[in-house]
């Protein structure tokens, strides 16, 4: 069988069509802002780390064990799952987005690098795979549906497999998971006063995920606009998958015994640890309700106007602003080690 028969003959090129590229589109202005935005893991210093890691008592040892574990598994999943919503794009004629995720995932593949540096610079290179196979909500993500609404886009490109497909990835794996778990592990390091070289990955990373976030956003809002009833299929799979996301949420903790760790360490003063959890569990259902709020914007608004609304970037941006209006009162306040 010739090579002819079992391909299909491209029949011309986005690139040279009338009027190019559609640079004011949000694929291309993300794809514009992760060009300007780059760095390299390598070049993160994290020996403090090493010193910090290696001063920590054993149980507080195993619990960043666990939270990294978590973290690059699935960084790593993404980085292969997000693959097939490019062949989608492709099929739709969306040059500009199917750019866009050529970036999205190499991104992904640096922060699976980012993280495999850190735990090697802490010296920990034992299998760690014993760390999360027990975590029943991130099996059921991370190896079941993730993979599973990803890899129908293989076959499959129609709206509702590409928003299934978005709001697993997008809104429960970056938005519910890696975006608030970033966070909160950010805040214990930075009121511990450790993990510098974390810290400066975190902080790469989040800028990086926010516009992922704001691809995913952008994803589900075109479809909405062009079909009201993707409205109830991003509640519904939201709804489905949100109390697996809080498993994994509170998994680490109940992997190690609390009463061997010195809480006072991982608190402020008159600040107790059920206050923390509390905080973050505020800053996931608060970022979560506002994408979701975004995305019910779009009822109102055309396809058209979707494609350059510039509303999903915004938010993340936003976001990003509060952040740091936070940690500077957060210092200003004597609360940062």
């Amino acid at each position: 069988m010739s090579v002819t028969e079992i391909t299909t003959a491209r029949e011309g090129f986005g690139s040279i069509r009338q009027g190019g590229l559609h640079w004011d589109s949000l694929p291309m202005r993300l794809f514009a802002g992760g060009n300007r935005k780059f760095w390299n893991p390598a070049e993160i210093d994290f020996s403090q780390d090493a010193r910090d890691y290696a001063e920590m008592e054993g149980p507080l040892q195993k619990l960043t064990q666990i939270l990294a574990t978590l973290f690059i598994a699935g960084e790593e999943a993404v980085t292969e799952d997000i693959q097939p919503f490019m062949k989608a794009m492709a099929a739709e004629g969306r040059l500009e987005d199917e750019m866009y995720l050529t970036q999205f995932a190499f991104e992904e593949a640096k922060h699976t690098q980012a993280f495999r540096l850190w735990l090697d610079a802490v010296g920990v290179d034992n299998d760690l795979h014993e760390l999360i196979e027990g975590c029943e909500g991130y099996r059921r993500i991370f190896y079941e549906e993730l993979p599973s609404a990803l890899r129908r886009l293989e076959h499959d490109h129609s709206p509702e497999a590409q928003v299934r497909a978005s709001v697993v990835y997008n809104h429960i794996v970056e938005g519910t998971l890696a975006l608030t778990g970033y966070y909160a592990w950010n805040r214990i390091c930075e009121r511990r006063g450790i993990f510098p070289g974390m810290r400066e990955l975190i902080y790469h990373i989040g800028a990086d995920e926010r516009r992922h976030m704001a691809w995913g956003t952008f994803t589900c809002r075109r479809h909405v606009a062009a079909d009201p009833g993707m409205w109830d299929l991003v509640q519904q799979t939201m709804d489905e998958l949100t109390p697996h996301a809080l498993d994994v949420t509170y998994y680490p903790f109940s992997q190690i015994d609390v009463s061997e760790l010195d809480l006072e360490a991982l608190q402020e003063e008159g600040e107790d640890l059920d206050e923390l959890i509390h905080e973050f569990a505020n800053y996931a259902t608060d970022r979560m309700g506002r994408r979701l709020n975004a995305i019910e914007t779009a009822l109102q608004l055309s396809p058209q106007d979707i494609e350059v609304d510039r509303r999903p970037e915004e938010l993340e941006e936003q976001f990003a602003q509060e952040d740091q209006q936070a940690f500077e009162q957060r210092v200003a306040a004597g609360q940062v080690n």
